[in-house]
């Protein structure tokens, strides 16, 4: 008998199974690169500008007077190129939420590295900065420059940019989509071939402002020097309509971002139990009824549905001819030759008034029907005081 035991146990005991082993998973942590110099220190000179004009502005380190179009001939080419995907990396502005960019970085000649005080990377979809400034934190201005340069001005969002004297060949477009699409998405990129200028519109108003910088001076697949400044408003209707509708997109969303889920869904009309209990709060403890959208939202010439201010478009212009007449309303008396015995009678009431309205159809034809005969008000009587035999000062009175 205990033989028999021992090899029910040992048969027992073959039929379990182990466990497997937990495989050990090797997370990898790829550390960030540092942002390389992109010149030597010594390259950096405090030297002034070359003479462009009669007078030197030393607040602003620049020379004045003189032609306009010198501004636009003696253009240098730019000292550097930032190249993104070898000279970016983590600096020490990093460390710090909300720090600007470095604008010495864009223009590809900062020779500080990881040591810079300023990001050294592509703006994103996240950085979001005050409308005063720049997204290198310089200040804007309540109106652009009369040559469309500078910083910018904080009326007005700005995401396009302006790029002239590119050098017309047969792939212009493409040439200049390929080139400006380095410094962030672009939305939409028109060029006017036979003129050699081209409108790039960014995404981000931040990707503009950095490829503004980044571009300036620069030049193509040529030798050309570019031109870059702010674009002015497109008179397009279409171009405005577009811009319009975005910025309402943009309110839109911020708007599904602040508000919690189950509400945006609600308003949406995504939620089922939303439904249900909207249902039963129109019943009004009614079995079997449910109140239409004029009845259960506000009405009224302020109400935030639509539903809801149907129907008083009408009397907010009859106020208005009230108040453009002197604020006497026009009233037409149906006398019917008794002068003036019969109070008037209402206007009959629009359509829309009927469907709106509290009473229906026939209640609104039966009081419209009926007359109603108003009392003559009773003339006061004379005094008996001493002033009855009053009369005038004429002396031919007597």
């Amino acid at each position: 008998m205990a033989e028999d035991d021992n090899d029910q146990a040992l048969v027992a005991q073959s039929t379990e199974v182990a466990a497997p082993a937990p495989k050990k998973m090797k997370k990898v942590v790829r550390k960030k690169r540092p942002a390389r110099a992109q010149v030597d220190p010594d390259f950096i000179t405090s030297e002034p500008p070359p003479q462009t004009g009669t007078i030197f502005n030393i607040w602003y380190n620049k020379w004045s007077g003189g032609d306009r179009e010198d501004k636009y001939l003696s253009k240098t080419p730019a000292k550097g190129r930032c190249n993104i995907a070898r000279d970016s990396g983590y600096t020490q502005a990093d460390k710090h939420p909300g720090s600007y960019f470095c604008l010495f970085f864009a223009r590809g000649i900062c020779p500080k590295g990881q040591d810079c005080e300023y990001l050294h990377r592509l703006p994103g979809v996240h950085d979001l900065f005050n409308p005063n400034v720049d997204c290198f934190g310089r200040d804007k201005f309540s109106d652009y420059r009369d040559d469309m340069g500078g910083v910018g001005s904080f009326m007005r969002q700005n995401r396009t940019i302006y790029a002239g004297r590119i050098h017309v060949t047969d792939d212009i477009e493409e040439v200049v989509a390929r080139h400006f699409a380095e410094w962030g998405p672009v939305e939409r990129v028109r060029v006017l071939n036979t003129r050699g200028v081209g409108f790039i519109t960014y995404v981000n108003e931040a990707n503009a402002q950095f490829a503004k910088e980044a571009m300036a001076h620069q030049s193509l697949d040529h030798n050309e020097i570019l031109n870059v400044r702010w674009a002015t408003a497109d008179p397009n209707p279409m171009a405005q309509a577009r811009e319009a509708r975005r910025t309402e997109e943009q309110a839109a969303e911020a708007i599904r971002r602040a508000l919690p889920a189950e509400f945006v869904a609600e308003l949406e009309g995504r939620d089922p139990e939303a439904r249900k209990r909207r249902k039963i709060e129109s019943s009004y403890s009614l079995e079997g009824y449910e109140a239409p959208d004029d009845i259960h939202f506000a009405r009224g010439a302020q109400a935030v549905n639509p539903i809801g201010r149907r129907g008083f478009e009408l009397e907010d212009q009859q106020q208005q001819l009230m108040l453009e007449m002197g604020g006497q309303p026009q009233q037409q008396q149906q006398d019917g030759g008794h002068g003036g015995g019969m109070a008037a009678l209402p206007a009959p009431p629009t359509r829309q008034e009927e469907e709106d309205g509290i009473f229906s159809s026939s209640t609104l034809a039966a009081l419209q029907g009926a007359k109603v005969a108003a009392a003559p008000k009773a003339k006061p009587k004379a005094s008996a005081g001493p002033l009855v035999a009053y009369g005038s000062d004429d002396e031919d009175d007597e």
